[in-house]
């Protein structure tokens, strides 16, 4: 198959897979020249290594995380994301539109109500949150956004 170190190794940052290169631990991967080593979010004893032979897939090897040393060859792998939360780019584009549409009419009942202090607090959380959804697909408490995400009615 014809893919390159780097197009995978965005699409596991895409699917909230951080790069470690000292601490490999699930849901963490690593990358030492034509070697791409996965630790899946959803394994405890197996992780991938992928060998690239310029932008082709060598070799696929299901390895031992701890040892490095092979358990067997795969000739294809399924990688499921490290959050239940990843979706699209484009989703998350239309749901920050929502959340910062729903904001906005918060904080106008907050300050309404003569609620400057709740007004402050939700305006600044939000905010940071929405910035954190932009740069890193994640924020804490996202479950609270799973809504806007999944394009759901307010009840």
């Amino acid at each position: 198959m014809e893919k390159s170190r780097e197009e995978i190794a965005k699409k596991l940052v895409n699917m909230q897979y951080t790069r470690n290169e000292i601490d490999f631990k699930r849901g963490t991967f690593r990358a030492k020249g034509d070697i791409l080593e996965v630790y899946p979010s959803d394994q405890n004893e197996k992780a991938i290594r992928v060998e690239f032979f310029g932008d082709e897939i060598d070799k696929i090897t299901e390895i031992n995380p701890l040892t490095g040393k092979p358990i067997g060859l795969r000739q294809h792998v399924m990688i499921f994301p490290n959050s239940h939360y990843v979706t699209e780019k484009d989703k998350m584009e239309r749901a920050l539109l929502t959340i910062e549409e729903e904001l906005i009419d918060r904080i106008k009942y907050f300050k309404d109500n003569n609620k400057l202090i709740e007004a402050q607090r939700i305006e600044e959380r939000t905010n940071f949150d929405m910035e954190m959804l932009k740069e890193t697909g994640f924020c804490q408490g996202i479950e609270n956004y799973s809504r806007h995400i999944s394009r759901k009615r307010a009840r």
